[in-house]
């Protein structure tokens, strides 16, 4: 496999593949920490998370047209905008999915992920009904254009930075929110014992609402952070969502160091092999592995002791 390459070639191979990987991991740890959340604290298997993810995406390529069309001079700012919005509407398409369909469904894992993957398919249809079925692409700003080159072999997109940059920011906001804040307190007093959670005076129902939301609003800046390195199509979503999921099992449900280190761990395994081998056999490889240590440990790299 290595042999056709110097060595000097293979550093910048792993430095490049590495780099690939790192940006593939912002997105993993984006649409995971939604899927962390609403799966690990909830129990509940979102099917259309990805679906969530695509909304804020074509969120965002909407802002970018408007402000191409009418606020050409201050484009340039259009994307932390653009992320804004698109927290706002999948987060309240979340609370009404949940509102709607989820919290009939509780304690019946199955039977949600049966229903949101019919939501899945719904949203699916009713992108490509509003949008077409071709992808769309944002026009990036000029401040995110280009590369740094590290040296003549390497170099490092601006915008795979900034994506990095964002996905440090907002995983730190949600560990914040999750240790410091009323509702992150809140739905870890749920999540570890929900009827004394209760029992003192917290509201179970708006605490899982409020949850569910949440998940799907991190999930809609996922997709404001993929417009910056991919097109937007109606089915874009269903290409993570098997690795997201991976992701958060592996990691270790409730979780979020355990959904971090995942991320990275399947995201640098599949940008390395992926380069020598097809895309197909990375995935296998890297799947087979996981299962293979989650027979070892079932609980994933890093769990929480939870009261049922």
């Amino acid at each position: 496999m290595f042999a056709d390459y110097t060595m000097t070639e293979l550093t910048s191979i792993f430095a490049m593949q590495g780099f690939a990987g790192l940006i593939l991991f912002s997105v993993f740890v984006l649409m995971a920490l939604g899927l962390a959340i609403i799966f690990g604290q909830m129990g509940v298997i979102n099917m259309a998370h990805g679906e969530f993810m695509i909304l804020g995406a074509y969120v965002t390529y909407l802002t970018s047209t408007l402000f191409a069309e009418y606020l050409p001079s201050i484009y340039d700012s259009y994307f932390f905008i653009a992320m804004i919005f698109a927290f706002i509407v999948t987060a309240a398409l979340g609370a009404l999915v949940e509102w709607a369909i989820i919290r009939h469904l509780y304690k019946r894992p199955l039977d949600t992920l049966l229903a949101t993957w019919g939501l899945s398919l719904i949203l699916q249809q009713l992108y490509r009904t509003v949008f077409g079925a071709r992808e769309v692409g944002v026009t990036l700003p000029d401040w995110l254009m280009g590369s740094y080159a590290l040296n003549e072999n390497i170099e490092i997109p601006i915008n795979g930075l900034f994506v990095m940059g964002l996905t440090i920011v907002i995983t730190v906001g949600v560990a914040l929110m999750m240790q410091k804040s009323r509702l992150g307190k809140q739905t870890r007093a749920v999540v570890q014992n929900r009827p004394m959670a209760a029992a003192v005076g917290i509201n179970t129902e708006k605490v899982d609402r409020m949850t569910f939301a949440l998940g799907c609003g991190i999930a809609g800046i996922a997709g404001s952070a993929f417009t910056m390195i991919g097109s937007t199509g109606p089915t874009s979503g269903q290409l993570y969502i098997v690795d997201t999921f991976l992701v958060v099992v592996f990691g270790g449900a409730s979780s979020l160091i355990g959904t971090v280190a995942s991320a990275f761990t399947i995201s640098q395994a599949q940008s390395t092999m992926e380069f020598f081998l097809s895309g197909s056999t990375a995935k296998v490889l890297t799947l087979l592995t996981v299962v293979g240590i989650l027979m070892l440990r079932p609980q994933g790299l890093f769990s929480l002791k939870i009261r049922r």
